[in-house]
């Protein structure tokens, strides 16, 4: 598998919905601007490249960033025949 780390130093998410922010639509904002699609959709494609997305906004250090983590299988993979 090959690794994709990225972190930032934002506020974090809260432990008790950090289980949801994969989730299509899921948002924790109020204002109405925020659809909630960006991780659903990082998680869509990860999946249709046989990886996954992990994401971590560490307990120890609530409120100091979060992690994100994609997974991709290493190598090549056999090209389809298109028609």
């Amino acid at each position: 598998m090959a690794r994709i780390e990225v972190e930032d130093n934002g506020k974090g998410i809260p432990k008790e919905i950090l289980q949801n922010v994969v989730q299509p639509y899921y948002t924790n904002k109020k204002d109405g601007r925020h659809f909630g699609l960006g991780l659903s959709l990082c998680q869509k494609i990860m999946l249709e490249h046989r990886g996954s997305i992990e994401v971590k906004s560490p307990a120890s250090a609530e409120g100091k960033g979060t992690i994100v983590t994609l997974y991709l299988p290493a190598g090549s993979r056999k090209r389809r025949k298109r028609h």
